[in-house]
């Protein structure tokens, strides 16, 4: 049974950070180090990130607030506050960006109604509450109160990967199941000033978005999907379970990124091919440049050169990752079906338009999948112009 993805839809908060903007402004921070200063120039720098959106609206110049609790922009101060009060603000904005995917991805299939979804899985890393964001989105959207609803909860950048495998798992055991998943992760919500290496690489990298997709293999959806789902696989690196990590702390969740995390891709990304490749004696017995799109997780710009590098993809293949990272910074789970919608929003070409897709998370876990692009999405291609529609706040950091 071929189980498709209907529609592909993408959001993020109004506010928008310029990365020049936040850099000088974590590097002017009280207690930094002559070290902790480097590291936040070289990190902000190195990113190659030009803007990224948060749903904390403190972090911008004008917004008014007599009793600031994560940025005071009258002396230019990162607050630090506790877990407690950024799990707050995740409840109440992440709901409105896991609602708004939802409702875009719902809408962009016309022939299909709310009350046509059987399952809905969501996916988050950044933060918790129940009744959660799969019942907020049942309530919002109206969708049966009787739907099948299942989150997964802190897996990391990954995560959609295992999200769309379940989808297709609901479609292939019920040809009647449509599958709205919906990823949204705040990351943002726990930056503080710091000269930990890791927490520093956090504050540079990470951004806020979501990502909602509808799954389905009904009779006739093949007409207008976008992508076939082909395979999944699922690899651990024999080595990296402490390089890699996202613990809760008592003054927000902490990243751990060793430095060598690049390298263990760069040394175990083949091997972690493997199996998916098997999959499709076709595929594996081509060249990797040969399979014509890649959808990349953008980890991190390192990342990037190690997986282009090692596979040698052409710089064309990695536009789609380098673009996404660039305009939205890692928004973790929700970013590489940004990327996955980059290349939908591509021209078409002659023939099948296969996709090999990759994302990285703790552990160190590498889930791989294989698409199969259909048709061209609607819309227009990203761009940096369409930033003047989303950001309607100056940002500061």
């Amino acid at each position: 049974m071929t189980v498709y993805v209907r529609s592909l839809e993408t959001a993020v908060p109004k506010t928008m950070l310029i990365q020049t903007e936040a850099r000088d402004v974590f590097a002017a921070q009280p207690g930094l180090s002559r070290l902790g200063s480097r590291l936040v120039s070289t990190c902000f720098n190195s990113a190659a990130i030009d803007t990224r959106f948060t749903a904390v609206e403190e972090f911008t110049r004008n917004y008014p607030s007599d009793d600031p609790q994560s940025f005071d922009p009258s002396i230019g101060l990162l607050l630090n506050p506790g877990t407690k009060v950024r799990n707050h603000i995740f409840a109440r904005e992440a709901t409105k960006l896991f609602v708004e995917a939802a409702r875009s991805a719902v809408d962009a299939c016309q022939e299909l109604d709310a009350l046509d979804i059987t399952h809905l899985v969501t996916v988050s890393c950044t933060g918790f509450f129940n009744p959660g964001p799969d019942y907020k989105i049942v309530r919002e959207l109206g969708l049966n109160p009787a739907v099948q609803r299942y989150h997964l909860g802190f897996m990391g950048c990954y995560a959609a990967f295992p999200a769309l495998r379940a989808a297709k798992l609901f479609c292939e055991a019920d040809p009647d199941a449509v599958v709205l998943v919906v990823c949204a992760e705040l990351c943002s919500l726990h930056v503080r000033a710091s000269n930990d290496p890791d927490t520093i690489m956090g504050s540079a990298l990470f951004a806020n978005g979501a990502a909602a997709a509808i799954v389905t293999a009904r009779s006739g959806s093949e007409k207008k999907a976008l992508l076939q789902l082909d395979h999944f696989e699922t690899v651990l690196t024999p080595v990296g379970e402490d390089s890699m990590a996202w613990n809760i702390g008592d003054h927000g969740f902490e990243m751990v990124l060793g430095n060598y995390v690049p390298h263990i891709i760069d040394d175990h990304i083949v091997g972690a091919l493997k199996p998916l490749l098997a999959r499709d004696p076709e595929l594996e017995a081509l060249p990797y440049p040969s399979i014509r799109h890649w959808a990349i997780h953008p980890g991190g710009r390192s990342i990037l050169d190690k997986v282009q590098a090692r596979l040698g993809l052409t710089d064309e293949q990695l536009v789609p990752a380098r673009e996404t990272l660039r305009n939205y910074g890692n928004m973790s789970s929700a970013t590489v079906l940004f990327v996955l919608k980059h290349i939908l929003e591509q021209a078409p070409e002659e023939g099948d338009e296969r996709i090999c897709s990759m994302a990285f998370g703790p552990g160190l876990t590498v889930e791989t999948a294989l698409f199969t692009k259909l048709r061209q999405a609607p819309g227009a291609v990203f761009s940096g112009h369409m930033y003047d529609s989303l950001a309607t706040e100056v940002p500061v950091p």
